[in-house]
């Protein structure tokens, strides 16, 4: 009764004060000011009733559970006006299947699609996660069993490396792969700019869930007759596997959404190319930025739609990571 009371008194309250009173308006003011407000009725009304302990517990029980639910508010309002705003193009069935090719940025929705930026998202990050997981999951494995003033080097680069900002990546790969090997834009350049990018944040996470593997298994091993890299094979790397699927995801979460390296390195392109190796190939980050900077309404909600189908991209690969680990961890 003590928090229904404070949620009522909070919102009367407020609502009066705010609306009515004070020469405010807007959703966001008036949710900051009642917050405050509800935590002050919620104090007081407790402390009438319950020592100052179960006061200070409420409060602050308050604020912690208030925390999580300001973050997943955020992430619900951003997915729910993404998916909102881009309703209009995603009830057409050719909008999965069919490319730009030879549409102008005023057609109907009925015409042109997202399945060459769709197919050119899943391929390059495919052969960027093929380039970059293994390369990661080998740092880790130098730095957190070999160790040495090497694995302190390569620990320092790989933390520098973390903070890279996506255009210089893009711009490494344009100069050596593109302008100084002389090769063309396409989408293994693209894939090659997105290793750089998920490289450091999968040998990091990586690094961090091999640390928490008990001394006590590779004590175990090494008694048993087994060497330092039939432990690390044997022994390590299997009871790391649901950590190292989390490393999985991280990097394909960093990956996915890029869209500068891209802008340099993969070419824009409106027909469908499933070959990595040979002309442009689009992306959804890169079909997503290209029709927003049209300035066209319908180019701009095919945007929303195809910002829409990336999320779904993310979480399915998420599931599909989770649901590996977690199937191979029961065998």
């Amino acid at each position: 009764m003590t928090l229904v009371g404070a949620l009522v008194g909070a919102t009367a309250t407020t609502w009066v004060g705010y609306t009515q009173v004070l020469p405010f308006s807007g959703a966001v003011g008036f949710v900051v000011i009642w917050y405050v407000v509800f935590v002050a009725f919620y104090a007081g009304l407790t402390a009438l009733t319950q020592p100052r302990r179960i006061v200070v517990d409420r409060v602050v029980a308050s604020v912690v559970m208030a925390a999580p639910a300001l973050v997943g508010l955020a992430l619900l309002s951003t997915v729910v006006s993404t998916v909102w705003k881009g309703l209009p193009a995603l009830t057409h069935w050719n909008f999965f299947f069919d490319d730009m090719a030879g549409v102008h940025a005023d057609a109907p929705f009925t015409t042109g699609g997202i399945a060459h930026a769709l197919v050119g998202t899943v391929i390059e990050v495919c052969i960027a996660v093929s380039i970059a997981m293994p390369l990661g999951v080998a740092t880790a494995v130098y730095i957190s069993e070999v160790g040495g003033r090497g694995a302190v080097l390569v620990r320092t680069v790989v933390e520098a490396m973390t903070a890279l900002p996506s255009i210089v990546a893009g711009l490494f790969i344009y100069t050596v792969w593109i302008v100084n090997l002389g090769m063309e834009t396409s989408g293994l350049a693209a894939s090659l700019a997105l290793a750089v990018m998920a490289l450091p944040i999968m040998a990091r996470a990586s690094e961090v869930v091999l640390r928490v593997v008990p001394n006590g298994l590779r004590e175990a091993s090494y008694a048993l007759g087994a060497g330092r890299w039939q432990t690390v094979w044997k022994v390590v790397l299997p009871t790391a596997r649901p950590g190292l699927a989390t490393a999985l995801i991280l990097g394909v979460a960093r990956a996915v959404g890029e869209t500068s390296p891209l802008l340099l390195t993969s070419g824009a392109s409106t027909f469908f190319n499933a070959n990595p190796t040979h002309n442009p190939m689009n992306s959804l980050p890169l079909f997503v930025y290209a029709s927003v900077s049209t300035g066209s309404p319908e180019m701009e909600q095919r945007a929303y739609a195809g910002a829409t189908v990336l999320l779904a991209v993310v979480l399915s690969l998420f599931l599909l990571a989770r649901l590996a680990a977690r199937g191979r961890k029961n065998r």
